[in-house]
C-alpha cells in the first residue's frame, strides 16, 4: 500500500551529505541508474518505483532495528529486488543477445574483508545468497556459470527448473524482437551501516541488455561494483560496468575516504562526475560511511534509490527515495 508522499525540495544532483553524529544504523539502496525521464512524467509507474524502494528500505529496517546483522538486512533487500520484476535482477534481468539470462551478484562485509561473489549463473533464483554462500562456505570470493549454479545447488539454495523463470512480458518483447535499444538500465544494490558498526554492501544485475560472449560487468567484482571496508566506507555501484572496472569505482571511494581524508560525499562526487565522465562511464553509486554519512551521487538523469538511518535516543527514522533529482519522503 502506497504510503502517504511529500516531496522534499532538496535539488541536489544525486547526493547527499548526512549530518550523521549518534546514528544507529543505517541503510541505502539503489535500482540503477539510467534515462528516467519518461518515468518521471508517468505517475501510476513512478509510485510503483517509489512504494518499491520505500518496501525495500523498511525491510531492511525491520531486521535493523531488531539488532540483526548487516548481510542479514543487504541479503534481505536484495532478496526483494530480485523477486520484484521492476528490476533487472533475478526476476526481470535483462536478456543475453541470445534470449537467455545470465545473473551476477556479490556481497562484502568490512569487519573482516570477506566477500563474495557469483557471475553468469543460469538457474539461481536470488544471486545475492550465493553470493553470500560463496563468501561463508567456500576458499573462494568469485565463482562462475555452470560451477557456481552447481555450488548453489549443493548449498541447497533455491534453485529454477527453467531459465525462463528470469522473464517478464516485457522482457519477452525483447526476446522476440531483440530491439535495438532497452532503457532496462542494470542493478540493484544495498549498504548498510548495522548497530555493532559493521558496513556491508552488496550489488546484483541481470547485467547488459543482448550481452555477448558471457561478458560480466563490475557488479561481481570486488573493488568495481562492490566493497565494504570498516575503516572507511560500504560502496555499492550500478553503471555502465566497464568503466567502472576500470576505475575500480568501490574501492577507489573508499581509498579517498581512507587515505585522502576526503568526506564520503566529495570523494563520490569527484569519482560519478569528473572521473567517469572523462569517459563517458554513465551511472551511479551509493555509500555509507563507517560514521553513518551518506552519499548517492549520479551522471544520468535519474536513479532508483533510497536511504533510512535512525538516530540514537530518538524515536522514529529518516526516510527518503528518489527517481530523478528530487527526493520524497515516505511517512507511515
Amino acid at each position: 500500500m502506497l504510503r502517504n508522499i511529500f516531496f522534499s525540495t532538496l535539488l541536489l544532483a544525486g547526493s547527499f551529505l548526512a549530518q550523521a553524529q549518534d546514528r544507529e544504523y543505517v541503510i541505502v539502496v539503489h535500482g540503477g541508474a539510467g534515462d528516467v525521464a519518461k518515468l518521471e512524467s508517468d505517475p501510476v509507474r513512478s509510485a510503483q518505483y517509489y512504494a518499491a524502494l520505500d518496501s525495500a528500505l523498511m525491510i531492511g529496517d525491520c531486521i535493523l532495528a531488531a539488532g540483526g546483522e548487516g548481510p542479514q538486512a543487504v541479503m534481505a533487500v536484495i532478496n526483494y529486488f530480485e523477486n520484484n520484476p521492476l528490476f533487472n535482477a533475478g526476476k526481470g534481468a535483462t536478456c543475453t543477445a541470445e534470449g537467455t539470462f545470465e545473473l551476477d551478484a556479490s556481497i562484502m562485509e568490512g569487519k573482516d574483508l570477506s566477500a563474495g561473489a557469483v557471475a553468469g549463473v543460469k538457474t539461481i533464483k536470488n544471486p545475492i545468497n550465493a553470493a553470500y554462500a560463496v563468501k561463508t562456505k567456500s576458499p573462494h570470493v568469485m565463482l562462475s556459470g555452470t560451477g557456481a549454479d552447481a555450488f548453489a545447488a549443493e548449498q541447497g539454495l533455491e534453485l529454477v527448473d527453467d531459465n525462463m523463470y528470469f522473464a517478464t512480458p516485457k522482457t519477452m518483447e525483447w526476446i522476440d524482437k531483440l530491439k535495438q535499444e532497452s532503457r532496462k538500465n542494470g542493478t540493484v544494490g544495498c549498504v548498510v551501516l548495522d548497530k555493532r558498526g559493521n558496513l556491508t554492501a552488496g550489488t546484483s544485475t541481470g547485467g547488459t541488455f543482448k550481452k555477448k560472449w558471457g561478458r560480466i560487468g563490475d557488479s561481481p567484482v570486488i573493488g568495481a561494483g562492490t566493497y565494504a571496508d570498516n575503516q572507511s566506507c560500504a560502496v555499492s555501484c550500478t553503471g555502465h560496468g566497464e568503466y567502472f572496472i576500470r576505475h575500480a569505482v568501490a574501492f577507489n571511494l573508499c581509498a579517498r575516504y581512507k587515505y585522502l581524508k576526503e568526506p564520503v560525499e566529495q570523494a563520490a562526487g569527484y569519482i560519478i562526475h569528473t572521473e567517469l565522465n572523462v569517459n563517458a562511464g554513465e551511472g551511479g553509486l551509493i555509500a555509507v560511511d563507517k560514521d553513518g554519512n551518506i552519499a548517492f551521487p549520479f551522471n544520468t538523469t535519474g536513479m532508483f534509490r533510497g536511504y533510512l538511518y535512525k538516530e540514537k535516543g530518538r524515536s522514529g527514522i529518516e526516510k527518503k527515495v528518489g527517481i530523478g533529482k528530487a527526493m520524497v519522503r515516505f511517512t507511515e
